[in-house]
Parts: structure tokens; C-alpha cells; sequence
């Protein structure tokens, strides 16, 4: 089953978050597949990039926005089950166990709240089609990404 059919099968019955994950199987797994989504993510913020900084086509910041957004509206939370600061999917996971930690619910709460509100503002802005509105909401959605990166996640060793 593709990840588009399962988060929609998913979304139409109500599966728990538990469920989901005992679905999606084991940990490799579930690493695997959040950090399938971050590289397409990765792959569609640096076509945004491409399109403000040169050349800009609506059609190619559109599809990238989309798909930004439907990342984003995934409920991907629950590829991050307790734990899965460690191992490995397609690389060694980077995700820091403070992602886990209690204390920082909240904050983990508003990280993501402020990622998804700017993904679908992205997602808004571009098919408006304003090359300097898209500029703008694309730094917006970059920061967000940038709140979480400095927080949970660890630096790639390998650059």
C-alpha cells in the first residue's frame, strides 16, 4: 500500500495512533518512512528556492507547495513513537531523545502547530501566484522548519 493510500485509508476509519503504528510495522520502518517525507519535503522547499530565485514558473511552486502541504497535514506524528531517536531507517536516524521528553511537549506542540499552519499558507500564497508574496511565505515556512531542526534534530555528521 502506497503512504498517500494508507494516511487516507487511515484518516477515513479513525485509526488510533497505536493502531497506526502497529500498521506501519516496525521501527526501521516507521524512521524510514519520516524521513522519506522530509527528503521529498527537502526536494520541494528547494524548487520553491529555484522558482524565487530565478525563473519563476506557478505551475512548478504550486505542485511543490502541495506536496509541502500534504506532508505536513499528514499526521506523520505517529511515525514518532517513543524510542525512534535511535536506529536506523535509510540512515542512522537524527532525531534527539529531547523530542520524547516530557517537558517539552508543548513546545514540540507549537513547533509543529507553527510548521502546519505555514505549509498550507504556503499552499495559499502560491496559487495566488504573487512571485513576491511566494518569496515572503517561503522564509515564513522555512523558519518553521529551521524551529524544529534547532530543536529536536541532530546535525548530519557527513556534510
Amino acid at each position: 500500500m502506497k503512504l498517500k493510500q494508507l494516511v487516507a485509508a487511515t484518516l477515513a476509519i479513525g485509526i488510533t495512533s497505536t493502531t497506526l503504528a502497529q500498521v506501519i510495522g516496525k521501527q526501521e520502518d516507521q524512521i524510514r518512512w519520516r524521513q522519506s517525507a522530509y527528503h521529498t519535503m527537502a526536494w520541494s522547499m528547494g524548487r520553491i528556492k529555484a522558482n524565487v530565485e530565478g525563473t519563476y514558473n506557478k505551475d512548478q511552486v504550486v505542485e511543490a507547495a502541495n506536496v509541502i502541504q500534504a506532508i505536513a497535514n499528514s499526521k506523520m506524528g505517529t511515525l514518532y513513537q517513543q524510542g525512534s531517536d535511535k536506529g536506523k531507517g535509510w540512515k542512522e536516524t537524527r532525531l534527539k531523545a529531547e523530542f520524547f521528553k516530557p517537558e517539552n511537549k508543548d513546545e514540540l506542540g507549537k513547533v509543529a502547530g507553527g510548521f502546519n499552519k505555514e505549509a498550507n499558507e504556503m499552499a495559499k500564497v502560491a496559487a495566488a501566484g504573487d512571485a513576491g508574496a511566494v518569496k515572503a511565505q517561503f522564509g515564513k515556512l522555512g523558519e518553521a522548519c529551521k524551529a524544529c531542526h534547532d530543536k529536536f534534530r541532530q546535525e548530519d555528521d557527513k556534510k
